[in-house]
């Protein structure tokens, strides 16, 4: 995890890569949790024996599971020392590239695309990059706008 001192420094690095998530495994319970918090009981998500036969051989997550790991990617990615809160203020843009088989491990790339100085803060837009382990090509491309607070 990179470790950032002040906020205003990311000012600077604008257009570079801010971090790099750990790996995250993506296995059956957390498929099941998701699917009983958000009722999305889909059987390519939550049907090990019907999904088998299905495209992908095996369940995959709900794209929107592996899209709400970003707080915890950019968390385990780099942080801002002075920075006292933090806000998710939305998204400008998402596409799911590819699909997440039960037992893969995703991790995020963050990479800063925009800063603007907000009184007390700034707002951040970070391209996140999330990326399954041994896989091709990403899984899940997401601008993330967030404010920070010192």
């Amino acid at each position: 995890m990179k470790t950032f001192e002040h906020l205003h420094e990311l000012q600077a690095l604008v257009g570079q890569e801010l971090g790099v998530s750990d790996w995250i495994e993506i296995d059956q319970a957390r498929i099941d949790q998701f699917a009983e918090a958000t009722g999305d009981h889909q059987w390519i998500h939550v049907d090990p024996t019907r999904a088998a036969a299905g495209p992908f051989g095996t369940t995959i997550a709900h794209g929107f599971l592996t899209l709400s790991l970003l707080p915890e990617m950019t968390a385990r990615a780099f942080t801002v020392a002075d920075v006292r809160m933090g806000v998710n203020y939305g998204l400008n843009r998402v596409r799911f590239t590819s699909p997440v088989p039960v037992g893969s491990r995703v991790r995020g790339r963050f990479r800063l695309t925009a800063y603007e100085a907000l009184e007390g803060g700034a707002q951040l837009t970070v391209e996140a990059v999330m990326e399954r382990e041994g896989g091709s090509k990403p899984v899940c491309i997401a601008e993330s706008l967030s404010r920070r607070y010192t």
